[in-house]
């Protein structure tokens, strides 16, 4: 059993770019912009999502992120553990749901990306750069490939920071598709496999002319302690502070405490 992530790490001095105004469309060119992280087990990919979403709230608190799966069973299961953590705000789009009610849920999403943009700005023209978007809510959108904003029917794409593939589309087709209606121009894709399906994953790079890069974490044992410490390197903050004593470079570091 897997307790919550001791995070752990050094100052932000930038977050990920603003986003683009709502009419560009994702570059699917982009060859640094796409990761994938790979667990050993399905049993543990829920956790690795809730502890990566822990990890960021604290330092990026209100940042747009989607979430795409299959399956309307799967966005139940994701709603309902994602849904419980008291730092996301999180809406879910699904086939039987009500007009109006879908209406609510894409307003609500563009409006956090254009307070997190207007945040970003701020932050960026402050002499400090502490601000106190970290108390607040990260804002996510759940959806299946079915129910993702339609343009012809005058939706926008959801312009999220993040875009999360918590199940790897098997298409390439499915891939782009969820990039253009979910993710920012400039936005950053975390694919998550699990065992074979990296096998899967290279056979959609090969096939998208993408560059989908393993998530460069570090893995390290400290005995002194029992913690598994993964070291996320340029992950989410391209312009992250190096840490002044650690040595490490441009890392950020939690810690995930595991019992036997």
């Amino acid at each position: 059993m897997r307790s919550p992530a001791a995070a752990a790490a050094g100052e932000f001095s930038d977050a990920l770019p603003s986003p683009t105004s709502p009419a560009a469309t994702p570059s699917h060119s982009s060859s640094g912009r796409h990761f994938y992280l790979a667990v050993d087990r399905n049993i543990f990919k829920m956790k690795t999502l809730l502890e990566l979403l822990g990890f960021v709230a604290e330092r990026r608190g209100a940042l747009p992120i989607a979430i795409c799966v299959s399956s309307r069973d799967e966005l139940d299961t994701v709603c309902a553990d994602v849904g419980s953590l008291s730092f996301v705000s999180l809406s879910p789009l699904y086939s039987d749901q009500a007009e109006a009610e879908r209406a609510s849920v894409l307003d609500k999403f563009h409006q956090a990306t254009i307070q997190w943009n207007h945040a970003k700005t701020a932050t960026d023209n402050a002499v400090s750069p502490k601000t106190e978007e970290t108390n607040l809510k990260l804002t996510m959108v759940v959806a299946t490939d079915a129910c993702l904003p339609q343009a012809a029917l005058g939706e926008i794409s959801l312009m999220a920071r993040v875009l999360i593939n918590f199940e790897l589309p098997t298409k390439k087709e499915v891939y782009f598709r969820r990039m253009s209606t979910c993710l920012a121009a400039d936005g950053i894709v975390i694919n998550m496999v699990v065992g074979g399906e990296v096998t899967t994953l290279k056979a959609l790079e090969e096939t998208s002319g993408l560059l989908i890069a393993e998530m460069p974490i570090h893995v390290r044992y400290m005995q002194d302690n029992h913690l598994f410490c993964l070291s996320y390197d340029m992950l989410l903050y391209p312009k992250l502070k190096t840490f002044a004593t650690t040595g490490f470079g441009d890392i950020v570091t939690f810690s995930i405490v595991w019992h036997s």
